[in-house]
């Protein structure tokens, strides 16, 4: 058995040793099949490359636009492999210097046509799609995020394809500029074209702009049309500028104006303030405010445009130059707003510095989406937006701080109404303050970065910024009371102070209820609201010593005659001292009554509340008096001449009282 195993091993190693050398044969053939293969396909594409610049100069001069983008491109790079070729193998051939010909002339062309399709199809954004953008209205936005088609879908392709090429295959940067030239111009024109579309818009006047959606001229001659997509735009452009324009600080300013408690009949003497215009309002704010707005959106949609256009190595260069120039002319705005406002500051002119807090705000706002947006580009950029926070908040600052020390140093003379209202002072201080209530969290953070204490940042919460307002406020008008109080002592007559004082008292409590500043002001201190509550009451208790001299005559303190001895009296003839007494009473609560009539119809209660409360109050206080007066002494025979003393009923003296405080009885 072993034999026959070793026999069978001798005959496989003789059959091994014969087929091996025909297998190594074999494969050495194979190989040098491939290796001729390969050096023909090489040869080919080497021969390619001597002829490739006359094959291909045609193509490369009809351009990209009538050759087809894609079919050009293969073209170039066909160009690039034969360069890399002779660059390498034969760098001092013929052949190469006529592809580096042909190759600058196609990259050349393509840098064009990357140029042509921007300027052919960028466009500006429309104001109403702008407008639509930021609206943050639920029923105006609808429930799709509005995107922006800056270019159309074919053309972004295109323009990716030859950015793309250009950025792996050459050096040339001159594409990107033209798309930072072209796009940051689309972005100054579409911030412009919003501004002067909003300009147009509201005219002299932004009533006809937010009845412009619901005017029968909209659709026709007062017809009913179906809402077509520009009528809806329509629409929601002017309920955007509508929203923006309720936001208005003078607005609220005047409203507040408007509000206050004089009527027609009881208008202020001296005092110089009116109730300003509508079409004195600050549009430019509202416009402002818009355009802040506008930019970031604008940018953001930059930012998403360009992603699939430029590199992502040269993204945030390339970003930083497009918004550059929009950015400085919004920057450049807030900072002429904020110079006007410094003049107003300088001129003590306040209502006009109030259009600051609605863009701060605003500005504060929003500056955590723009800080996300700059993420990346250059620290002189990302600063620009903090800048002008920090010069709109030091202004606004300022303004309150010299709007408070104007309170206080007012002159005592300035201004005295002749009839005791309302001082203009005063009037003044609750235009400026009510306001304040919507932009709380803006005005005490301006207060706490700014103030005299400037607080850091991180320290600064919307809790901490309304007590700081809080104070603020508080201490404006305790300045304001004082100064007030000292304006009173003026007056000759010392009725009128109270009355002066009384007014005054009554509006800033009636105004700070109305506005909802008393509740802000009661997180800081309490008692403020009974403070007002407390001197009013006092007042009035002051102007009832005005009444003392018409009491006298008929209250009998120093010679009461009780009523048994008028019943004797009735019974008996008087004695000419009882008649002359009897007389003295009657002449005198007659003089002094219409000594009361003629000076203090002069007087001015502009709350019509307060007024009728005060008549009523006087009423109160004289008639049950003066009816038991001339129910003693009517039935007495102490003169024959009884309506020459007896001039006035109960009724009468009602009537009397009722013509007080209105200079037209």
């Amino acid at each position: 058995m072993l034999t026959i195993l070793q026999s069978f091993e001798n005959r496989l190693r003789k059959l091994e040793n014969t087929v091996e050398p025909v297998y190594n044969e074999t494969e050495m053939l194979r190989r040098r099949q491939e290796n001729i293969e390969k050096t023909m396909v090489t040869l080919d594409n080497v021969l390619g490359y001597y002829h490739v610049a006359k094959e291909v100069e045609e193509f490369i001069k009809e351009g990209p636009h009538n050759c087809g983008l894609e079919k050009y491109l293969s073209i170039m790079d066909r160009l690039v492999q034969a360069h890399n070729y002779f660059n390498k193998h034969n760098p001092t051939s013929l052949e190469l210097t006529d592809v580096i010909r042909v190759y600058d002339d196609g990259k050349e062309a393509l840098v064009i046509e990357f140029r042509t399709l921007l300027g052919r199809h960028c466009r500006p954004v429309p104001p109403v799609m702008v407008l639509d953008m930021i609206s943050t209205d639920e029923e105006l936005q609808g429930s799709d995020d509005i995107q922006l088609e800056h270019l159309p879908e074919k053309i972004l392709t295109e323009l990716s394809l030859i950015s793309t090429w250009l950025f792996n295959n050459t050096k040339n940067t001159e594409y990107m500029k033209d798309y930072t030239r072209s796009r940051s111009s689309m972005l100054i024109k579409s911030l412009q074209g919003l501004k002067d579309h909003m300009k147009t818009s509201t005219g002299n006047s932004s009533i006809s702009l937010f009845s412009m959606a619901n005017s029968p001229a909209a659709g026709g001659k007062g017809k009913t049309s179906k809402d077509t997509p520009a009528r809806k735009s329509v629409r929601k452009m002017a309920e955007a500028i509508k929203r923006h324009f309720s936001h208005s600080f003078k607005r609220r300013a005047a409203t507040a104006l408007m509000q206050s408690p004089f009527d027609p009949g009881n208008k202020r003497q001296g005092s110089h303030a009116e109730l300003p215009k509508e079409e004195n309002l600050d549009v430019e704010v509202d416009i402002y405010i818009t355009e802040l707005s506008a930019l970031l959106k604008l940018i953001q949609s930059e930012a998403q445009l360009m992603s699939g256009i430029i590199a992502d190595k040269h993204h945030r260069s390339v970003f930083d130059n497009i918004i550059q120039e929009g950015l400085d002319s919004v920057i450049k705005n807030g900072e002429l707003l904020a110079v006007n406002a410094k003049k107003s500051i300088a001129k003590h002119d306040f209502i006009n510095v109030l259009s600051v807090f609605p863009v701060l705000k605003h500005l504060r706002s929003i500056k955590p989406e723009f800080d996300l947006t700059l993420e990346g580009c250059a620290t002189p950029t990302r600063a620009k937006l903090t800048s002008l926070l920090s010069t709109l908040g030091s202004t606004a600052a300022k303004a309150l701080e010299e709007f408070a020390l104007s309170i206080k140093t007012d002159p005592e003379k300035a201004s005295m109404p002749k009839d005791g209202t309302v001082h203009e002072l005063t009037n003044r201080t609750i235009i400026f303050l009510e306001p304040l209530l919507d932009y709380a969290d803006t005005a005490g953070a301006m207060l706490l970065l700014h103030g005299e204490q400037a607080a850091p940042s991180e320290a600064v919460d919307p809790k901490k910024s309304k007590m700081r307002l809080a104070d603020y406020i508080t201490k404006t008008l305790s300045a304001l009371g004082l100064n007030l109080t000292i304006k009173a002592e003026t007056y000759s007559d010392p009725t009128l102070r109270p009355v002066f004082m009384l007014n005054n008292y009554h509006y800033i409590l009636k105004s700070l209820k109305r506005s909802g500043l008393l509740d802000l002001i009661h997180t800081w201190n309490k008692d403020v609201g009974q403070f007002y509550e407390d001197r009013i009451n006092e007042q009035k208790k002051l102007y009832s010593e005005s009444w003392s001299r018409v009491m006298h005559y008929i209250t009998e303190v120093h010679e009461p005659i009780s009523q048994q001895r008028i019943q004797a009296m009735e019974n008996s003839k008087l004695k000419d001292k009882e008649k002359q007494n009897i007389k003295d009473k009657f002449s005198g609560f007659n003089k002094e009554l219409e000594d009361i009539l003629k000076i203090q119809k002069g007087y001015a209660i502009p709350d019509p509340e307060l007024r009728e409360q005060m008549k009523k109050d006087n009423k109160d206080f004289i008639i049950p008096a003066f009816r038991m007066f001339l129910d003693k002494f009517k039935r007495l025979n102490f003169t024959k001449n009884p309506e020459k003393y007896i001039k006035y009923s109960v009724q009468d003296v009602a009537e009397v009282v009722d013509k007080l405080f209105d200079m037209s009885a």
